[in-house]
């Protein structure tokens, strides 16, 4: 089954790649590694702000995680044409719009990190980290950047 089809299955739809917001391009492969920007989080088309702990609850902050990780497969497709050119994800660096008290980043952050196994399986696990940080870029509740293998063209 490609990935495709997986996330299909799954009721996922890839959103459109974002364009850069900077002075920065989305993705750079190089020695067998595709190296995706930060991503923020779209939801019907807007921008999922807020701060987690504050005026966000864990479950809405989940949610961002894991568009978020659309958001990093959407980059990766435009990158590589298919997304069965990855072998595995690597690594997830997950940023996590929170207030002081708020400790659960790691929660939040499962959001991502079990939507790449449910679409990759095995390969989809990954190292990460998964901190808690005061702003994040236009108000963004989460932002997570990825790095992933893959295959050659």
């Amino acid at each position: 089954m490609t990935i495709d089809a997986t996330l299909a299955e799954l009721g996922h739809v890839l959103p459109q790649a974002a364009a850069p917001v900077a002075a920065y391009v989305p993705t750079v492969e190089v020695g067998g590694l595709l190296h995706v920007s930060g991503q923020l989080p779209f939801l019907d088309g807007a921008l999922m702000t807020g701060r987690v702990g504050e005026d966000r609850d864990e479950d809405y902050g989940r949610l961002a995680a894991e568009r978020c990780g659309l958001m990093i497969l959407a980059q990766a497709k435009a990158a590589l044409g298919s997304l069965d050119r990855i072998e595995r994800v690597v690594k997830l660096g997950v940023f996590v719009n929170s207030a002081g008290a708020f400790t659960g980043q790691p929660k939040i952050a499962n959001g991502a990190s079990e939507l790449m196994v449910a679409v990759f399986g095995e390969a989809g696990k990954h190292a990460r980290s998964a901190v808690g940080v005061p702003v994040l870029p236009l108000g963004a509740v989460v932002e997570i950047d990825a790095i992933l293998a893959v295959r050659p063209a």
